[in-house]
């Protein structure tokens, strides 16, 4: 099974995908629609999931450092239930809180252009979100390093 990690905008949802073995997420695409217009949204990802045969979600959740809920969270959960509901896929949420500030790091210690990190920071900050998870999941799995 894939998993695809989410980043979730006003205008844009960064996609990152695990390979088979669910141990490396790789940037996917960045789905850009109209702000407030997440039925597009929706559709462009129902289509990566036939064709990527995808078998769950995992969507950042970004709280605000204090850890309370912001509008941005509020909007990120209710984007959620519509996943589920149109995908009928397992969603799970992991914390993003700072994911694009790390993203862009990544990118300007790549030297990567501010005219091509824009189009590319979202699709890092997926793939963050995401290998974030796979490496919590893998952690509870198996347990440290430490306790084996």
């Amino acid at each position: 099974m894939r998993i695809a990690g989410l980043d979730l905008g006003t205008r844009t949802l960064g996609v990152a995908i695990s390979d088979r073995t669910e141990t490396i997420a790789t940037y996917y695409t960045t789905i850009r629609f109209l702000e407030g217009d997440y039925a597009s949204a929706l559709r462009e990802i129902q289509e990566i999931i036939a064709t990527e045969k995808i078998g769950m979600l995992v969507l950042g959740l970004p709280k605000n450092m204090n850890n309370s809920m912001g509008e941005s969270a509020i909007r990120t959960l209710s984007f959620k239930e519509k996943l589920e509901e149109q995908c009928k896929l397992p969603v799970v949420m992991q914390d993003e809180r700072l994911s694009t500030v790390e993203a862009t790091h990544c990118l300007v210690a790549s030297d990567v252009s501010r005219k091509k990190r824009k189009k590319k920071v979202d699709g890092v900050a997926a793939s963050i979100i995401l290998q974030t998870y796979l490496d919590k999941r893998k952690v509870t799995t198996y347990g440290r390093k430490d306790d084996i």
